[in-house]
């Protein structure tokens, strides 16, 4: 789902609309795995006398462990999304309370990027934008972060059309 139109002001053009990397989801991914195969083994070695109530009691644990352990990060990860757009950086997290924060273009005073080694193995990076007021905002996980950076100097120094048409498939 992109960012809302309606929530522009006039002539303002979205850049790029973005979720953290999915790699955030990644240990809960290998977790809800290993719990998969737990419960299918726990269901196969399970004594006959005890069904239907020992099968229905592991796949119930199941869905109650599967609920923090993937659901709520999906749900998180999902719910956060970073925007670019020509005038401002729109930041919007939150499953039931929402949390957003716009940082106009202007206010930007240095971009700079942060990539560790499993940044560089995913493709992301964090991308850190330095504000005339020294107060930083960290974006983390942000994916084929070489070209938010690229996009996002673009902005500041009015090359606006640029911008618009940085293609992160090019080479």
């Amino acid at each position: 789902m992109g960012f809302k139109k309606k929530l522009l002001s006039r002539d303002e053009v979205v850049v790029r609309h973005m979720r953290t990397h999915p790699k955030v989801l990644l240990w809960n991914i290998l977790g809800e795995l290993l719990l998969i195969a737990v419960a299918v083994a726990v269901s196969i070695i399970i004594p006959d006398d005890w069904n239907p109530w020992g099968m229905a009691t592991t796949w119930i644990i199941f869905t109650i462990v599967t609920v923090p352990l993937m659901l709520v990060p999906w749900l998180r990860w999902m719910t956060t999304t970073y925007t670019v757009t020509t005038r401002r950086v729109i930041t919007r997290s939150g499953i039931f309370n929402k949390k957003g924060h716009d940082l106009p273009l202007t206010r930007i005073s240095d971009v700079s990027y942060d990539r560790a080694l499993t940044d560089r193995i995913f493709g992301c990076g964090t991308l850190i934008l330095q504000t005339s007021a020294n107060d930083p905002l960290v974006l983390d996980d942000i994916p084929a972060i070489e070209h938010v950076h690229v996009e996002m100097t673009d902005l500041l120094f009015h090359d606006v059309q640029g911008a618009i048409n940085a293609d992160p498939t090019d080479g």
